[in-house]
């Protein structure tokens, strides 16, 4: 998809058309996203807000709406699953697709992705871009080639011309530090690679110069694996202004376990392990993990387990980020307690109830009151302090 995030806010919202949109707000924050008016700007995501804003100051920041992208998402994989026989999704808005053998349904591959790109733009009010390729990396790098709304083909024919003159930076899991590690043995374009042989990469690199070996030759053998899942969901916040204060970070880990339960949920997942990130001042970082008896995708356990964890922390230094994670998936086909245990019931419908609400009327229609409780004693404190100043004090 093209600039995914921000492109579904001016979907949804025509005023945003045509305007820089960044996703993030916090000014200890990064950016999540970048429109591609934006990026003319030099904006691009994981920039600190602090510099997009002095990049663009009449740029639209935005919070993000991950139940909003996850909604569209969802969408557009199944526009793909009902054209493309093989679907693996890569990430919220990447997939690749196995179209082998589809010729005499389909005709060309174009005919494919001409009919993706018209399906999830009539569907969505979205572009695409679409790369066609002999493999998974290929593909890849194809769909990059030509946004916003790109259509690249790279045939079995073409492709040692094509990667003749392609950076090493193009190739997904060449990353920086890779690079620079091939700029001092005087590797800087794939043709630098192949004047060695295989061997010498894979005496030198190991399993990494038989890649990147791989790799410069156009090889890659990965196939389209379809219905791969999550192994977890998790939430985490950069806070305004470092802190020591434990209550607060307690409502953030609530409001975490509110929106990793409510994923769990929607997943229809269930985890035994509950993990808390902790990242300090300096930017230093811990992550602290707890086994349940029984997997949960329930807000309250998950809270419970979470805060837990916190109370054993001895802070060093104030706290900037604060995360909470489930992990370790279990299939439950149901549960047998061997006692019930009402309060737990409880808990769960409470969970179904809010679920149902949020679904109907927004993620922020319904709070729990010990969420609710922070923004109501602000709301007091500003209305204390005007009546003092009606009353001249």
């Amino acid at each position: 998809m093209d600039a995914f995030f921000t492109s579904v806010e001016q979907a949804d919202n025509p005023e945003l058309r045509g305007k820089p949109v960044v996703i993030g707000q916090s000014l200890r924050g990064v950016a999540s996203a970048a429109s591609y008016e934006a990026r003319q700007y030099g904006i691009r995501s994981a920039m600190p807000i602090v510099q997009a804003k002095k990049l663009c100051p009449h740029a639209v920041f935005l919070p993000g709406r991950m139940s909003r992208y996850r909604e569209i998402s969802g969408r557009i994989m199944e526009i793909i699953k009902d054209i493309c026989p093989v679907v693996e999704q890569a990430s919220v808005d990447e997939a690749y697709a196995d179209i082998s053998g589809t010729g005499r349904i389909f005709g060309p591959p174009e005919n494919v992705a001409h009919r993706l790109k018209s399906e999830i733009l009539d569907q969505t009010a979205l572009t695409c871009s679409i790369g066609i390729a002999p493999n998974k990396f290929l593909a890849k790098i194809a769909s990059d080639w030509n946004k916003p709304n790109g259509l690249t083909h790279i045939e079995p024919q073409n492709v040692s011309e094509f990667l003749k003159n392609l950076s090493l930076a193009k190739i997904p899991g060449v990353g920086a530090h890779f690079q620079e590690e091939l700029k001092r043995m005087g590797v800087i374009t794939i043709p630098n690679v192949l004047e060695r042989p295989r061997e010498f990469w894979i005496r030198t690199l190991g399993k990494r110069g038989a890649f990147l070996h791989d790799r410069a030759q156009g090889i890659d053998l990965s196939p389209v694996v379809p219905g791969s899942e999550p192994q977890s969901c998790s939430a985490e916040n950069t806070l305004d202004k470092d802190t020591l204060d434990r209550i607060l970070l307690e409502r953030w880990l609530l409001t975490q376990a509110e929106r990793v339960g409510r994923e769990l949920r929607a997943l229809g997942k269930k985890g035994l392990t509950v993990t808390l990130k902790i990242k300090f001042h300096d930017f230093t970082s811990i992550t602290r993990n707890k086994t349940l008896s029984r997997p949960t995708d329930m807000t309250k356990e998950i809270f419970t387990a979470a805060k837990s964890l916190l109370a054993k922390e001895k802070f060093p230094q104030p706290v900037r980020l604060i995360g909470t994670g489930v992990s370790n998936f279990r299939l439950v086909q149901g549960e047998l307690p061997l006692m019930p245990d009402e309060g737990r019931k409880r808990n769960q419908l409470l969970d179904q109830a809010m679920d149902r609400i949020r679904d109907k009327f927004g993620s922020k229609s319904i709070q729990r009151a010990d969420i609710a409780a922070k923004e109501t004693e602000g709301i007091q404190d500003l209305l204390s302090l005007k009546n003092r100043i009606s009353d001249g004090q």
